[in-house]
């Protein structure tokens, strides 16, 4: 496995101020000494001048959140990480690598979630490159490799959480996002841990159940946020009358049986729970006639 080493460049500025003067001062020697029919200096001067040429081609810059990668003939041999001009050996090949913070959003997926409904999900993952040299030579192709392998555990995690939760305490993808971003960052790191990158977050971006099936779990939600709805009503209006009868017997307001109770039970329940305005009915009678 290659692993990423440092190297030290020496600083292109300075080597600019020592081989800038020496060459154009050897051009000027190469001009004299072919004026002259000096062929000794000549060959020389332009010898030299030429090697100062070569010389001037171990420049280059690197630029903030890159880095240079340098090789020769196909042997690693370390990574420049310092800002600005530098130099070095001028027959290195120096091939740069971002190191910058990048996003990159996986397509639309259409999957089967835990309960193996068809849905569609993607997932946005930000990540940054860590080290070069695994980055280059361990995998054929970094950018490629972290899209294929992202979109890989876009669909195992799919597999494992259903859309819904339809029991107590179960994760779902729709609920728990924050616990499902986790474990997506977790399962696309540790594919990615051969490549020198290093996931910094990921998000799911989309999420639907797929169109053939969405009309049905559209009605499915529906029915359940209205048996929901009822609940609720059902749970209040029990407690306000359980609340009615208790301030009528204990301000001894009015004393009822058992019968009168249910009867009372009954009403309230119908007007609390109703979804029409009820219309009162006054009772002249006795309750037993």
């Amino acid at each position: 496995m290659v692993r990423e080493r440092l190297r030290s460049t020496i600083s292109g500025l300075v080597m600019l101020a020592l081989l800038l003067p020496l060459t154009l001062v050897l051009f000027v020697s190469v001009v004299r000494a072919g004026a002259a029919g000096d062929i000794g200096r000549l060959i020389g001067s332009a010898v030299l001048l030429v090697t100062c040429i070569v010389l001037l081609i171990g420049l280059f810059t690197v630029q903030p959140g890159q880095a240079r990668v340098l090789q020769l003939f196909g042997d690693y041999k370390g990574t420049v990480r310092d800002e600005g001009l530098r130099w070095a050996n001028p027959f290195f090949t120096k091939q740069t690598v971002s190191l910058r913070v990048r996003n990159f959003e996986t397509a639309k997926l259409k999957v089967n979630d835990h309960n193996s409904n068809p849905i569609e999900i993607a997932a946005v993952v930000v990540w940054q490159v860590t080290d070069t040299a695994e980055a280059l030579f361990e995998v054929d192709n970094y950018e490629d490799y972290l899209r294929v392998q992202s979109e890989s555990a876009v669909r195992g995690l799919a597999n494992q959480y259903p859309y819904d939760a339809h029991e107590e305490g179960q994760m779902s993808l729709s609920v728990n996002t924050q616990d499902v971003a986790d474990k997506l960052k977790s399962e696309i790191q540790d594919r990615l841990a051969k490549a020198g990158v290093r996931v910094l977050e990921s998000r799911i971006s989309h999420l639907a159940y797929a169109p053939e099936i969405a009309g049905v779990m559209l009605r499915r939600q529906q029915a359940s946020a209205v048996i929901a709805a009822r609940q609720k009503i059902v749970d209040g209006a029990v407690g306000m009358v359980e609340s009615a009868l208790e301030q009528l017997s204990s301000k001894r307001i009015v004393q009822l049986d058992e019968e009168r109770k249910a009867t009372m039970v009954s009403n309230l329940l119908v007007v609390l729970c109703s979804e029409q305005a009820t219309q009162p009915v006054v009772n002249a009678g006795s309750l037993y006639q």
